[in-house]
């Protein structure tokens, strides 16, 4: 492997850190009637479908699942040169009153999460929100915004990227940590 890559997770770690994260949201959330996941596009989705499969294996019965985009709640939504494209906002039930919890690949610096917190309050008023992050890069945060639930702490340079390997089939594969080009 080249010496400006190195692996995070393999696909039997990542599998692993799945099943802990669904046994904990178990622990907090019972028999989850009144809360629900929320992946935040793009990669946060994948992670929630993971999970939501996990936790309906785990409780036999059905999880309340949607995907929300944060592109135009972003603080720096208006810095870029080329127009922004939205990803797709699913939420076809009501957050009113519910326990929330977010779904992300990778916390960084904060900034998407305090996003698609915005972005959550145009759909009703949550009784709670949660954050569950595959990856928390630590000592990097512009907003003090921390999860509750991490498959992995890791530190990094601001210079490296955490990426997200998916194989042909669409199924995970690793993740790794590279030098920003």
């Amino acid at each position: 492997m080249n010496k400006e890559v190195r692996e995070i997770l393999n696909k039997n770690e990542f599998n692993i850190l799945i099943a802990r994260l669904a046994r904990q949201i178990c622990e907090n959330h019972d028999d989850f009637k009144s809360s629900v996941l929320i992946g935040i596009q793009p990669r946060g989705t994948a992670l929630a479908k993971l999970l939501k499969q996990e936790l309906e294996c785990l409780l036999k019965q059905e999880i309340t699942a949607g995907v929300i985009d944060t592109t135009f709640y972003r603080d720096d939504f208006r810095r870029n040169d080329k127009p922004l494209l939205p990803s797709v906002t699913n939420l076809d039930f009501s957050i009113e009153d519910k326990k929330v919890v977010l779904v992300d690949d990778v916390l960084f610096t904060g900034r998407t999460i305090r996003a698609a917190m915005d972005a959550l309050l145009a759909y009703g008023r949550p009784s709670s929100i949660e954050l569950l992050v595959l990856i928390d890069r630590r000592f990097s945060r512009n907003l003090p915004i921390q999860a509750n639930y991490i498959g992995k702490h890791i530190d990094t340079l601001s210079s490296e990227r955490v990426d997200f390997i998916w194989d042909e089939q669409e199924a995970f594969d690793k993740v790794i940590l590279r030098k920003n080009e």
